[in-house]
Formats: structure tokens, sequence, C-alpha cells
């Protein structure tokens, strides 16, 4: 390194030497991408194949530390670095080449949007002149995925100059940190590349490097090039007094806790603001909250039922505070429109001052970090619980005690596989669970428990193309077991995404719900109209899934018992590798056991009210 300006005095490090002698411009920024991503706490990349972006492969795959997940399917590979950062709120960059394998991201990157999920995106490009010259694999991939990225930048066309290399650097440090702050999301980085690609003798001036070298081998203290500073938004003075005297004035509250990918408040947090307001607790399944050791504390009322008996309160609150984005449930997003319709006071807490309420009912929006904002709350506001607390209580109770309490001969619902699921599942365990009617399910029927349950979703955009690519890149930052729920659709749309248990050796338990078809088009009006519904919403595919988990080696097996998939889900849960277990149900059917029981619910609900409380 002798010559490398600050470099020089430093002891040599191997991984700087193969910076520093980089025999072309393509390999020497590739090698300075991955450095500045290893700089700023990066550990592990998703690479699909691809010619274009071997720069940025091989140095990667050359990193003495960075971990290469290779990925044949690059809308696979997108969902998979979603799946890490949704887990561990660190993003792992997703690596393509160029043409339409960065549209193929395109599905991740609105899901990373929509849900605030940090995610990075380093698609390889074609040299500029090339573009709209009818050159092989050369599409327009400047601002490809338009508003849905927090940020884009194309970085300098690869060359020796230390000018360049440090835009490169800085480019590098700065997605990190738009990805990662306070509004989490997706960041574009297009990097074009020019022949050599691979590391052989190319353009390597003579003299290299020169003098000052900070582009070339970056700080010498090893740190990212630009460091940045995020400020965490806490709860104004100001705004703690307003909320104090609103919480203070309230004979009724709620606490709602929606889906979030953001930092959720702290399980500790809503505990204490719980038993200083009063106020119950409406956990989503996807709030982080309805499982865990809080939900047995006292004085803290935890619900996970209100699905089935929101709609039976008698009254609205004065005040709701709520995190997260807007619930999963409709029968509580009906709710909540209808209080604000009464004139009670919603206050969302988001600390990018987002919104992130569909039904517009909120009042205030506070702009604040959700557990700090939690902890100032609960430390300065001591209520106890009033009639509205003591009713809620009680209809969760009642709730779960009428659905004990139904007839063995009931028939199995779909809804009985999510129930079985969030009982059974180990603790601690990662849960993910698919859009459509098992995320539904899930909220109905999964019952809190003091688990120490991680349930992920991708309800940011609500679809169902990625969600076992989502799951298994979860599963991949932990040890914990990892079970995904799905229906046949959703499998069938990610199939790609089981290469991943063999390829990068995720092991999980996949509970497939196999209904023939879209069996959530039954709770949509058009189920009235036939024959159009059974040919264009249910789509029956009448496809076998076994010879599919034969593909990837996985096992297999298949039940239309609830009995027997009790068993199989916790034998699976203690096994070593990947499990299908299919669960069959016939659709129509299913659902009206669920509307059944829905009814025989309410019914007993109703008559053991005990009148309107004031």
């Amino acid at each position: 390194m002798t010559g490398a300006g600050e470099g020089a005095d430093r002891p040599g490090e191997p991984w700087i030497e193969q910076i520093l002698a980089a025999p072309n411009a393509s390999t020497l920024v590739g090698r300075i991408v991955v450095d500045e991503l290893h700089r700023a706490g990066v550990d592990t990349v998703c690479a699909a194949p691809g010619s274009r972006s071997t720069p940025l492969t091989m140095a990667a795959a050359d990193h003495p530390t960075m971990q290469v997940l290779s990925q044949l399917d690059e809308r696979s590979a997108a969902f998979f670095a979603v799946g890490r950062a949704k887990r561990t709120g660190i993003p792992t960059p997703v690596i393509t080449t160029s043409g339409t394998a960065t549209a193929n991201l395109h599905p991740a990157v609105i899901e990373a949007d929509t849900a605030s999920v940090p995610l990075i995106l380093l698609t390889a490009d074609r040299p500029r002149e090339l573009q709209r010259s009818g050159a092989n694999q050369t599409v327009d991939q400047e601002d490809l995925y338009g508003r849905a990225v927090r940020a884009y930048r194309t970085l300098p066309e690869p060359a020796f100059e230390e000018r360049k290399l440090r835009a490169t650097r800085t480019a590098v440090a700065r997605a990190i940190h738009t990805a990662t702050t306070t509004e989490p999301g997706p960041v574009h980085l297009n990097c074009p590349f020019r022949k050599p690609l691979e590391p052989t003798s190319g353009d390597r001036p003579a003299e290299w490097p020169p003098v000052w070298s900070g582009g070339t081998s970056g700080r010498a203290d090893g740190r990212p090039y630009v460091q940045l500073t995020a400020g965490r938004r806490e709860l104004s003075a100001v705004d703690r007094s307003k909320l104090v005297d609103a919480i203070d004035r309230s004979r009724s509250g709620l606490i709602v806790c929606g889906p979030t990918d953001r930092p959720a408040p702290s399980r500790d947090a809503i505990r204490g603001l719980a038993l200083s307001t009063g106020f119950p607790v409406l956990a989503d399944p996807l709030s982080d909250l309805r499982w865990g050791e809080h939900t047995g504390a006292s004085g803290v009322t935890v619900c996970g039922g209100y699905d089935g008996y929101i709609e039976l309160l008698d009254r609205y609150p004065e005040t709701v505070l709520r995190f997260g984005s807007s619930p999963t449930s409709k029968p509580l997003r009906r709710y909540l429109a209808a209080a604000g319709e009464d004139g009670t006071r919603q206050y969302v807490i988001d600390p990018a001052a987002g919104w992130r309420e569909a039904g517009f009912r909120a009042t205030d929006l506070v702009v604040a970090a959700p557990t700090p904002a939690a902890a100032a709350l609960s430390g300065r506001v001591d209520r106890a619980p009033g009639a509205f607390h003591e009713r809620v209580e009680t209809l969760e109770a009642s709730y779960w005690a009428a659905l004990n309490d139904q007839p063995p001969t009931r028939p199995f619902i779909e809804g009985d596989v999510l129930a079985d699921v969030a009982e059974l599942a180990p603790s601690p365990a990662t849960l993910m669970i698919s859009n459509s009617m098992p995320i539904r399910d899930l909220d109905r029927f999964g019952r809190p428990s003091a688990a120490d349950l991680t349930v992920l979703g991708n309800r940011g955009a609500s679809g169902i193309d990625g969600i076992t690519s989502t799951g298994l890149g979860a599963g991949s930052t932990t040890e914990e077991p990892l079970v995904l729920v799905l229906g046949d659709l959703a499998f069938y749309h990610d199939s790609n995404g089981l290469l991943a248990c063999d390829r990068l050796g995720v092991d999980a338990t996949i509970v497939l719900i196999n209904n023939d078809g879209g069996g959530i088009f039954h709770m949509l009006p058009v189920a009235e109209f036939e024959p159009a519904f059974t040919e264009q919403f249910l789509t029956p595919h009448g496809l076998d899934f076994e010879p599919t988990a034969a593909q990837f080696a996985l096992e297999f097996s298949r039940t239309a018992d609830r009995s027997e998939f009790r068993e199989l889900f916790a034998e699976s849960c203690g096994a070593e590798g990947t499990q299908v277990i299919e669960v069959v149900f016939e659709s129509d059917q299913s659902h009206a056991g669920r509307d059944a029981l829905a009814a025989s619910i309410q019914q007993t609900l109703a008559a053991g009210s005990s009148g309107r409380h004031e």
C-alpha cells in the first residue's frame, strides 16, 4: 500500500489490498460498493446470477466476511431480502443483472415501500451510450421503480478517478442511511459497468493508487465514508401534555395496535401504557403485541378476539391511541370509523408523520417514535380501568369461551388451522402468515398468550406473490423454528421460492391450506353471480402439490382431519428439514361452517350480555 496516502500508515489489510489491486475499473467499483456496505453493517447480500452484475457478485463473494445468498429467481431473491429485513430491521441488498431481471424486483419493492421495510437494490446496467441503441439486454433503468423507492441514484460510471470513487462511496453510505432511518424503505442504486466485468486485465493506470486514495481504500478507521446521524423523534413536551390531558379527561379509551414492520411499541412500553391509562389493548396479529409475557400482566387486557365481537360494543370510547397501520380486521375498522362519526378523538402515533389510517377518521397525527411516546405517557398518567374496559374484557373472555364450547362435531374449518398454529407453535418461533384468508383467520382465531411468537406478513401491498420467499428469508436470520401458513394460490405463485430450503439451508414447517382456489372471494358480493364467480374468481386449479414438494425434496403429508393436523404440525415443528403439511378443505363447506360458527358465537355473546353500560 506504499503511496496510498492515509492508507500507507496502516498495516496491510488483505481486503483493502484487493481493492487497491483491482485490474479494471468495473472490478474496482464493485469492490468499493461491497466495502461500503460492509462498513455500514451489512453482512449478507442476495445475488441472482447474471453477466452484467459480475463485478458486484464477485466482490461480495471475495469479501472475507460477506455472505452471498445465491437465488436463481430475481423475484424470489427480492422477497427473500424483504423477509430478512422484516425479521431484523437490517437490509439485505439484492444484486441483479440488467434488463428484465430488474423488473422482477418490482413486486418486492412495492411491498417494501408500503410496509416501510429497508431494502437496497443494486441493479447492474449497460453503459449509457448503449441506451436506445438496440443493444442486447438494455432497458431504461432510470427511476425504474418511480415513487416506490425512498431514493434513486445512478452511480458514476467506473473509472480510476478519485472524485468518482468518493462519490460512489458517499452514495452507498447515504443509501443505507436512507433505507433504515425514520421512514425505512427501498433505495435503488443503478450501477453501470463496462467490460471487462471479471477481474482480468483492463484499464488500470500504470500509476495507481494516487497519493490520496480515500475514495479507493475508504476511511482508515473502518467506518463508512460518510456517517449520517438520524435523530429519534421524541414526543414533544407540548404534545405530551395534550395527550396526558386528553387521557385524563376520558372516561373510556382503547389502545389499537395495527400491523407494523417499523419498530412497534415495545411489549414493555405497551404494558406500561395499558396499566397507566386503564385502556384495553386491541392487538393485531401483525403488531408484535398479541403474544408475549405482557399479555398475562396483572391489570393489562390484551384482546385478540375483537373481530368476532367488536360490533357488539354498545358505545364508543372517547379516546383511541393508535399505533401501526390500519387493522386487518374489517369489523374493527368499521367500528373505528363509526367511533369517528360519534366524536371519538383518535391519535395516530407515527415517527415519520405518515398517514396509515385508511378510514380517514384520525383527528390527530402525533409525530413520535412509538416506544418513547408510550413510555412518556405511561409515566404521567394514572387511571383505573372503567366500565368500558370491563365491558371489553368481558366480551373478550366470553368470545374465547364460546369458541371453546362449540360441539366437537362441528365442521373443521380453515380458521381452526390458524388457531392450532398459534396454540401449538414452539416458543420462541417465527410465523409467516399469508394474505387473503390465513391472516384474517389468525386475526379471528389466534388467541393471545404468553408465547414468544414473532408473526410476520406482507400487509404493505397485501400481495400473495412472494409469501414463501419472504418467510424463508425471515427464517434465514434466526435459529428459531419457522412456520409458514399460506393458501394454495400463494403456494403456487411463489413455488420458485422453495428452492431456498435446500439451496440456502432454511428449514420450515409449511402449512398449505388447499381449498382449490381463491377462497376469500366467497366473502365478496360477486359470490352470488354464477357461473362468472366460479370460472373467473374462484379459479379452481385442481393441482396436486405433492409432486411440487417432491421436486424440491421436501417431506409431504396431506390431511383433512383436525386431530391429525395437530399431530403432524407438532411433529414437524420438532423435526429437522422442511415439511409441507397440506390441509384440504372443500371451499363452500368451509365457508358455510365459518358462517355457522360466527352466528353461534354471536348468539351466545348476545344472550350472555348483561345489559348496556353507561
